[in-house]
């Protein structure tokens, strides 16, 4: 599904021109549409990725401010109890950014960045996006082919092995 505010099309189209998201969406949904299927949790859905998340939508996420679908898609996510992730990208975080991680850390949503993950030698930036897309997936339980988990490292000498 795919619900874009319009500072969030902007954002898309500036950094990825050639994006084409809405061809891939089962479903679109105009973001003032409040009445949507995903609007309610009578809707039958498992969890809820919002990827990029603003500040601003995090901070109307934390405080429950439902004041479009994907903000109400949110909030019906955390009060069913289904798992809602948050790739907030802003840097560098003000306490007001903090203060509104933890709220909707609290609440239920689990806040996961997307930071580069450069333990697995990417040879572009797209290893590093699909790094990150697969990692945000495996936290609702979406399994990626390819995207092995970090087994860790074989023990060193120095270590006792």
């Amino acid at each position: 599904m795919w619900s874009c505010p319009p500072a969030a099309r902007r954002t898309a189209a500036y950094e990825l021109p050639d994006a084409e998201f809405e061809k891939h969406a089962e479903v679109v949904h105009n973001f003032r549409d409040i009445g949507a299927s995903i609007a309610s949790g009578s809707y039958p859905v498992d969890a809820m990725v919002v990827m990029p998340c603003s500040v601003r939508t995090l901070s109307a996420i934390a405080s429950g401010a439902a004041e479009n679908l994907l903000v109400r898609a949110a909030d019906v996510t955390l009060k069913e109890r289904r798992r809602l992730v948050l790739c907030v990208r802003e840097t560098p975080l003000h306490l007001g950014h903090l203060r509104a991680m933890v709220t909707a850390t609290e609440i239920g949503a689990i806040i996961a960045p997307p930071m580069p993950a450069f333990y697995i030698a990417p040879e572009s930036v797209g290893d590093l996006v699909n790094h990150t897309v697969a990692r945000t997936l495996s936290l609702i339980g979406v399994e990626v082919p390819g995207a092995d988990p970090w087994l860790g490292t074989a023990p060193s000498r120095a270590d006792g092995g």
